[in-house]
């Protein structure tokens, strides 16, 4: 019940007042009248629990289901007259869509975007945008043995421990399927980040099962997409590649799977995102990349590597380059320091599980809580790490876009100190000049 504004009733005490419960004295009170007030809970103490939302100025909602009507998700909050179209947003998808190739699931979908609001005459309008992926390609049959038994590793039992309840066709929002709306509002994020500062995120294959990339032998400052894309595992080495496709095709032709590793670099970012203490920066791309489907783990720069270090072969020390701007010769903190972007490239790396769902028998218990065995029908990625790609590059752009609008509403409200602060805008000021 909200309060109302309440006068003190003669003869009522400053602690009855203040204790939620006012009695009227003897003389207006008969036996049966009370005045019971209460307060209401301050909004900011309000639990929101939903989960289905990421981000504080640039915010994405995601929504559907793997084999429902469709998926998408609702941008608010991205910035006015950026030009966008389907086409800006399309490519991306294209990337992580299924049945692109042998190595991934062979389920049919488009995945056509379509915008539904948020747009005006090509510009988007600093409205919400609906953005929406019709499902097409659905067997639901294929979920009969699901419905009755769990699949080991997989969220449906977990999803039953929470909710009481589950979708079992295709793992409703368990599925990556869901990751769809991600990488609509992710293509958005590298727009804007592209315009803004010539920030690009680049994410590629650096492991699959026991098959590793050298880490010298990827160049990150000349990284480019091209050299990423040649190929269906999404490795910038092409002889390494093939290694990781020959790794893929073993145990694919066995009904197994195996997982991997997605490396992601940030080239241009803006010095200054990320906050103390608890939104550090590599902090909230933990969070994001964590919150994918399949992902088991998170590094930043040196990661578990640096443990082997001691303090000074893993510092990175400063120097002045040739334009008079503060540097780093190593970049051992992966663009990182103290939580905050100090402009090296970011590197980071994240680690996918073998995919749950696979086509050999396995022991489980039902429902029903009868111990059992499954064999589960489906189509689904032997290893999730070449479509993983466009995820984590999506993930790691709302988190950057979204650091960004804070410290331009926070750090650079009332000017910068140019003896200490670049403008965020710097690469656009760069090339003007």
């Amino acid at each position: 019940m909200a309060s109302s504004s309440t006068v003190k009733p003669l003869g009522a005490s400053r602690s009855d007042i203040f204790s939620g419960s006012t009695r009227l004295p003897s003389v207006l009170r008969t036996p049966s009248v009370q005045i019971s007030l209460r307060s209401r809970i301050p909004r900011k103490l309000q639990v929101q629990a939903a989960g289905n939302s990421f981000g504080t100025f640039f915010r994405v909602t995601t929504f559907g289901e793997s084999h429902g009507g469709g998926v998408g998700c609702i941008v608010d909050g991205c910035p006015p007259r950026l030009p966008l179209s389907e086409a800006d947003i399309q490519g991306d998808l294209d990337r992580r869509r299924p049945g692109q190739s042998r190595i991934t699931t062979p389920r049919k979908e488009t995945d056509t975007c379509k915008i539904y609001s948020g747009i005006a005459e090509g510009m988007t309008t600093g409205t919400p945008i609906m953005i929406s992926v019709p499902n097409t390609d659905q067997r639901g049959h294929d979920y009969k043995e699901m419905s009755l038994a769990y699949r080991p590793s997989h969220a449906d039992a977990t999803y039953d421990f929470k909710y009481g309840v589950r979708s079992v066709e295709g793992g409703g929002r368990s599925s990556a399927r869901e990751t769809i709306g991600r990488v609509a509002a992710g293509a958005i994020a590298k727009k804007v980040l592209k315009k803004y500062s010539g920030t690009e995120v680049l994410a590629y294959v650096s492991k699959v099962h026991e098959v590793v990339l050298p880490e010298e032998l990827v160049d990150h400052e000349t990284l480019a997409f091209d050299q990423i894309e040649n190929n269906i595992v999404r490795c910038p080495n092409p002889e390494y590649a093939e290694k990781m496709i020959a790794a893929i095709d073993a145990v694919r032709v066995r009904g197994d799977s195996i997982g991997g590793v997605v490396t992601c670099i940030v080239k241009n970012c803006p010095r200054g995102l990320g906050s103390p203490v608890f939104d550090k920066l590599e902090a909230l791309l933990a969070q994001a990349a964590m919150s994918l489907p399949a992902s088991k783990g998170f590094e930043i720069g040196s990661g578990f590597a640096g443990t082997n270090l001691t303090g000074s072969q893993h510092n990175d020390e400063f120097y002045m380059d040739g334009s008079g701007r503060m540097r780093t010769r190593t970049n051992r903190s992966g663009g990182i320091q103290g939580g905050i972007s100090n402009g090296e490239i970011i590197t980071m790396r994240v680690a996918f599980k073998p995919t749950a769902t696979i086509s050999r028998k396995q022991n489980t218990v039902t429902r029903d809580k009868i111990e059992t065995e499954l064999i589960a029908r489906g189509r689904h990625d032997p290893c999730v790490v070449p479509r993983a790609v466009p995820m984590v590059e999506a993930m790691v752009a709302l988190v950057l876009l979204d650091q960004l609008m804070a410290q331009q509403a926070q750090g650079y409200l009332l000017g910068i100190n140019p003896e200490l602060q670049d403008p965020l805008h710097r690469f656009e000021i760069a090339n003007a000049e």
